[in-house]
């Protein structure tokens, strides 16, 4: 079992990078119906996919890995629960801005954002690949065993 939800919890971080930098690469082009459509269902599937990596995370923590409090008691770890936090709390943005476009996408219109705005979605998804990136590096950490408080 802790095989499988090794890898639940792998694919679920892979699709949650690749969401974010479909988003990234997609928010860069013109605004269209079309690219408005994409940017919500990658929204969407970051949203889920990051959904799972914290339920199956937590899993593994309490469940099938080495137990709360190795985990707990390591730097890295914590670490990479409050950059997960920071990814959340910056995704709000993006999200609420992207579920407003929703009746102009229905109306086959191209969501009219106010002026600025597309700029500002751009740094909010920019610095939430940075923080990915550092979550990152810190399991690299834990996984290595860097950082234990024990």
């Amino acid at each position: 079992m802790s095989s499988l939800f090794a890898f639940l919890h792998h694919l679920a971080v892979f699709t949650l990078v690749a969401a974010l930098a479909v988003e990234f690469v997609l928010i860069r082009e013109p605004l269209t119906v079309t690219l408005a459509r994409k940017l919500v269902l990658a929204d969407l599937v970051f949203g889920l996919s990051a959904g799972a990596v914290l339920v199956i995370g937590l899993l593994r923590v309490f469940y099938f890995e080495k137990g709360a409090a190795f985990y707990f008691g390591n730097i890295p770890f914590l670490a990479k629960l409050a950059l997960f936090a920071l990814v959340g709390i910056l995704s709000i943005r993006p999200t609420k801005e992207f579920l407003s476009w929703r009746p102009a996408i229905k109306a086959g219109k191209a969501p009219a954002p106010a002026a600025g705005k597309i700029q500002q979605l751009r740094g909010i998804i920019h610095g939430e690949l940075v923080a990915v990136a550092a979550l990152i590096l810190c399991a690299v950490l834990m996984a290595r065993g860097v950082g234990s408080l024990a």
